[in-house]
């Protein structure tokens, strides 16, 4: 039998951090999974998953109607004969699911994958079909750049932006 948590004693998860460790952890990937991808794959894989604000903010709040409690972000891969965007095929990407914080038989925390109806039949609840990048990347990005670079930084100063 599996046994609801109350939301006050839902484990929380997850901290902001700092520009150092997202610059760590993505190098780290780099080095250690995305050149023997891309050599594999013999194109370069996907770096980065992007969203929309809007539509991540309906999805969240579609979890939230259906009681969430918590997302999982799941890695996946495009299968090699993926016919809905050609570029994706075989490249990673993050797939979103909207998950419950549930007491196991054995009294233990999981966070259980949420199923809707629809059409009469159980449905996951989840969110994908990202840009990723690559192959949507900024025009003056280059395979050469990806190993050394994460992107842009954005400041704010003074109510100014300044992209570095």
């Amino acid at each position: 039998m599996t046994t609801t948590i109350t939301a006050s004693k839902a484990s929380k998860k997850g901290q902001q951090v700092d520009t150092r460790h997202v610059d760590q952890l993505i190098r780290n990937y780099k080095k250690e999974r995305w050149i023997q991808n891309t050599q594999r794959l013999g194109k370069a894989d996907s770096l980065s998953a992007w969203y929309g604000m809007e539509e991540l903010q309906s999805f969240l709040q579609l979890a939230k109607e259906n009681q969430a409690d918590g997302i999982k972000m799941y890695f996946g891969v495009y299968p090699d004969d993926f016919a809905e965007v050609p570029e994706f095929r075989g490249r990673q990407t993050i797939v979103l699911v909207a998950t419950k914080e549930k007491l196991n038989e054995k009294g233990k925390t999981v966070n259980k994958d949420i199923y809707i109806q629809n059409e009469g039949k159980p449905e996951i609840l989840a969110f994908n079909f990202s840009s990723l990048c690559p192959p949507s990347c900024p025009p003056n990005d280059t395979l050469d750049t990806y190993p050394e670079t994460i992107g842009i930084t954005i400041l704010k100063n003074n109510n100014q932006m300044i992209v570095i």
